[in-house]
């Protein structure tokens, strides 16, 4: 594949935070899509206008060497370890250090049904939430639940925007965003994805809090729904020395988590939890 021809404004589709995306127009691959991992990283300005990078929050502010290509690395492994799985993906190949190539596919979503009346918006697309323990957002929804206890992988569908926003599976279906059908079968697949993640990091004795994936329909005439976009240590919660009670609660909890509140807002973090580049360096060379 010639990345320079590809590389091109005439075939860019489109950029986000850390991928640019690109259309094959020719070759081998004709037809597909090209995903560029770039170096940029997310975070924010110090008091002095430094970068500080934190994959927690949506605003680039620089970018971090080599990033794109320890991201393709990482991303490359999950896909292939799914491939032989069997479980359906978008992934097709690796064909540099920061470039994929990808089927078409559209994300999970709907046109805004009331485009004539200001305020109306189309949902673009979903984002799915696994839950293996009540971390993050979802222990914030619900405080009565114990900091780390675990979860039955608990699946969550959230519409996908400058602020991501829950949405309940009865409003799914009662919008015709999916039928009920569609969203027990996303329930189970979500899961699935989920069960091999977690195996894996577990044989690396590590244990997965929660995810965060994106699903698709191929373009390939059968409307099947796949796993789309990217698997992401950035989207991953993952920790360290894990030990399971009787309760169904983490013996390191009382040691690991803190959690505070800052008037009405709570926030809860894991001392053993894995940052992104810690995840990237163990599954990134392979």
């Amino acid at each position: 594949m010639d990345l320079k021809r590809l590389l091109q404004e005439k075939n860019f589709v489109a950029a986000g935070k850390s991928k640019e995306i690109y259309r094959i127009p020719s070759g081998e691959y004709r037809g597909k899509y090209a995903f560029v991992f770039t170096d940029r990283a997310t975070g924010y300005l110090d008091a002095e206008g430094r970068p500080v990078f934190d994959p927690g929050c949506d605003v680039v502010v620089g970018e971090i060497p080599g990033k794109g290509a320890i991201a393709c690395r990482f991303a490359t492994h999950f896909f292939r370890l799914l491939a032989k799985m069997r479980v359906p993906t978008h992934y097709v190949a690796t064909v540099a250090d920061d470039v994929m190539v990808v089927e078409p596919a559209v994300p999970l979503g709907m046109p805004a049904r009331g485009p004539e009346f200001p305020g109306a918006a189309p949902l673009q697309n979903l984002e799915w939430t696994w839950r293996e323990s009540a971390m993050g957002s979802f222990w914030r929804r619900y405080p009565f639940v114990r900091p780390c206890t675990d979860l039955p992988r608990v699946v969550e569908a959230w519409t996908k925007g400058a602020t991501d926003q829950l949405i309940t599976f009865e409003a799914l279906a009662a919008t015709g965003a999916l039928s009920r059908t569609e969203i027990r079968r996303c329930e189970r697949f979500v899961q699935r994805i989920a069960a091999v993640i977690h195996d894996e990091f577990a044989r690396h004795g590590l244990h997965v809090l929660d995810g965060k994936i994106e699903l698709g329909r191929t373009r390939a005439g059968d409307g099947r729904i796949v796993l789309i976009d990217e698997i992401s240590p950035d989207v991953l919660r993952v920790c360290r020395g894990y030990r399971p009670g009787r309760q169904g609660c983490c013996l390191e909890a009382v040691n690991c988590i803190r959690t505070r509140v800052e008037g009405e807002r709570r926030r809860i973090s894991a001392r053993n939890q894995l940052s992104a580049a810690e995840l990237e360096a163990i599954f990134a060379s392979r």
